[in-house]
């Protein structure tokens, strides 16, 4: 039995909760008395009361965010039907903007705006000790990391080798882009270095090797970043993955000289692009340069072995359907492996609801609070482009079709135009949108690929979206069937798959390829091939 228990719900097993760990770090003297408990959103919500109940708490502290906000909803409020005594509070993003209204913040009795890690305790003590609490809502001041214990300990054995390491050394943003929450989060406050490098150690001393850096800002202090990456190249071992956010625009030339040095696959950067429209960037406050973001992409893809991750936003004020396309064309020629193509959402104490008038920006009121149309975008040309991020992610962002990509962007002017009819081929075949098996996906673009070019002569290559060049030769239309399937075979037996889907048994077809070796997560490793 604890007095308190800090619990949430992760998106998934394999996430681990950073936030819950930094709580319990900094408990103090009311650690022994408080225990950590962590669910997915797939879990039964009686199995989770029951497993908070058991502890008999007499304090229960939620950690509440967009992709758990209802199923939490429903605990906060079974909780009090069968213990009202119990004394829940609230903390998290869901619930530090905008409190108002929220039944899940009716229902608690204590709400912990913004960063909670020593206000949590504290809390703890005036409620434990029959001491008044002023109000409901409680808004601490923003911490410094001096003022905190870190929280790298508390991952067990069982997080070091199966979990996500979520590691920090930075807080706060000092960019001021309206759609994001990190736009509050000022100002930026660093952790000590050498601290923070020696719980690194201890982690890589038990086994860890996959290490995610939520700063929001990695490249921005040059120095701690320089410091990182060399820390780690120092102790570099095969299976090693470091995951970053970078600024796109920010890459001199000594972090260059540090980055081109670790082997292919161990390094992967997010790279928020969001919009390459200057005008809608200059709309919501985004300031990059784009062409230095250009030289900086061209380097990474032909100097290093990075993995990029490049983010599109769809739905931003000031940003039509024909821009968007612009800029997705513009990004595939900067070859990143990962496009994430996100629906813009209307997250709680953004100030992107200043657009909201003149743009006419209307958002689903539910979790995830996804943008349903503006002044430019229509409800069916948004769900349009939410298909197309289904489908990219699909097929672009899967590593399933390296080569397929190839052939299919092969001499067209537009990536997105190519990709988007794709999008309806696929549809009419498939109206219910889910539940396609691989080969299935195999099968309809063979099929889109072999009835586009059925008509003339086909040019063929053997290149990916993320090749070098683009070469190939013009193949009359009786083989250019016998080309794509061997394109796409390659691209089936490219994970170490043997069997031959049925409409590739009338191609003679060469053996499989070996499987690309890769030390990186199963995500990473699919898009190892150039």
């Amino acid at each position: 039995m604890s007095s308190i228990v800090l619990a949430t719900l992760n998106a998934r097993y394999t996430h681990s909760s950073f936030g819950l760990r930094y709580l319990l770090a900094n408990m103090g003297d009311l650690e022994s008395q408080t225990t950590m408990l962590e669910f997915v959103i797939s879990d039964s919500t009686t199995e989770i009361l029951a497993a908070i109940l058991v502890e008999e708490p007499l304090i229960v502290g939620l950690g509440v965010y967009i992709w758990n906000v209802e199923p939490m909803t429903r605990l906060v409020a079974d909780l009090k039907r069968v213990r009202p005594e119990m004394i829940i509070v609230l903390g998290g993003p869901e619930v530090s903007y905008e409190m108002e209204g929220q039944a899940i913040v009716e229902q608690s009795d204590y709400v912990i705006a913004g960063e909670a890690d020593n206000a949590f305790r504290e809390l703890c003590v005036q409620l434990l000790n029959h001491q008044p609490v002023a109000s409901k809502f409680q808004f601490p001041p923003v911490p410094l990391f001096e003022q905190l214990k870190l929280p790298y300990d508390l991952y067990d054995d069982r997080d070091v080798a199966s979990r996500v390491i979520y590691v920090e050394v930075s807080r706060g943003c000092p960019f001021t882009c309206e759609f994001c929450l990190s736009s509050l989060e000022i100002p930026v406050r660093l952790a000590n270095v050498d601290l923070f490098l020696s719980e690194m150690q201890k982690l890589l001393d038990r086994g860890a090797r996959q290490f995610k850096f939520v700063d929001r800002t990695f490249n921005l202090n040059l120095r701690v970043s320089k410091s990182i990456l060399q820390f780690f190249l120092d102790r570099l071992v095969p299976e090693l993955f470091l995951h970053f956010e970078m600024i796109p625009d920010r890459l001199p030339e000594d972090l260059r000289t540090l980055i081109a040095q670790f082997p292919k696959g161990s390094l992967q950067f997010e790279i928020g692009i969001q919009t390459l429209n200057d005008d809608v960037g200059k709309l919501i406050s985004r300031k990059q340069d784009v062409s230095k973001l250009k030289e900086n992409f061209h380097y990474l893809r032909d100097r290093t072995g990075v993995h990029i991750h490049a983010d599109l936003i769809v739905g931003l004020p000031g940003e039509s359907i024909e821009s968007f396309a612009a800029g997705f064309d513009q990004l595939i020629a900067l070859r990143p492996q990962e496009i994430q193509v996100g629906i813009l959402k209307r997250l709680r104490g953004t100030p992107i609801t200043r657009h909201d008038h003149e743009w006419q920006m209307v958002y689903s009121p539910h979790p995830p609070y996804e943008i349903l149309c503006n002044r430019l975008l229509s409800f069916e040309q948004v769900h349009r482009l939410r298909r197309f991020a289904r489908y990219w992610d699909l097929i672009g962002n899967s590593g399933n079709f390296v080569e397929t990509l190839g052939l299919l962007f092969r001499d067209k002017a537009s990536p997105f135009a190519e990709f988007d009819s794709l999008c309806d081929w696929l549809q009419q075949r498939n109206p219910k949108r889910y539940g396609i098996s691989l080969i299935e996906l195999f099968e309809s673009v063979f099929e889109y690929l072999r009835v586009r070019g059925v008509s003339s002569e086909f040019s063929v290559a053997t290149m990916s979206m993320n090749g070098r060049g683009i070469g190939g030769e013009k193949i009359a239309s009786h083989s250019f069937e016998q080309a794509i399937a061997e394109a796409m075979w390659r691209d089936y037996t490219r994970g170490g798959r043997r069997d031959r889907p049925s409409f590739l048994r009338p191609f003679a077809l060469s053996s499989p390829h070996a499987s690309p070796s890769s030390n990186l997560p199963s995500r990473q490793s699919r898009h190892i091939v150039e």
